[in-house]
C-alpha cells in the first residue's frame, strides 16, 4: 500500500520516538551532545529490554508480521 509522501502518523518509528520521548527523553535538560547521546542510548536500552512493548508500538494492520 502507498503511503503519502509526508505521513509520520503512519510510520512505526515515529511512535517509538514519541514514545521515547515521553517516558524517557522528556523534562530534562542535558548538557553536552555527549549528554543528549547518553540519554537516547539509555532510554533505547530501556525500550529493548520488553520485546513486547517495541511489537506493540510498531504493529500496524497493514505490515507484515515478522516473528523475532
Amino acid at each position: 500500500m502507498p503511503l503519502p509522501p509526508y505521513s509520520p502518523e503512519l510510520n512505526p518509528v515515529e511512535r517509538v520516538w514519541l514514545y521515547l520521548r515521553e517516558r524517557f527523553l522528556s523534562h530534562q535538560i542535558l548538557d553536552d551532545y555527549d549528554a543528549v547521546v547518553q540519554a537516547c542510548c539509555d532510554a533505547w536500552s530501556a525500550l529493548t529490554v520488553t520485546p513486547e512493548r517495541l511489537r506493540s508500538l510498531t504493529s500496524y494492520p497493514w505490515l507484515p508480521c515478522v516473528s523475532a
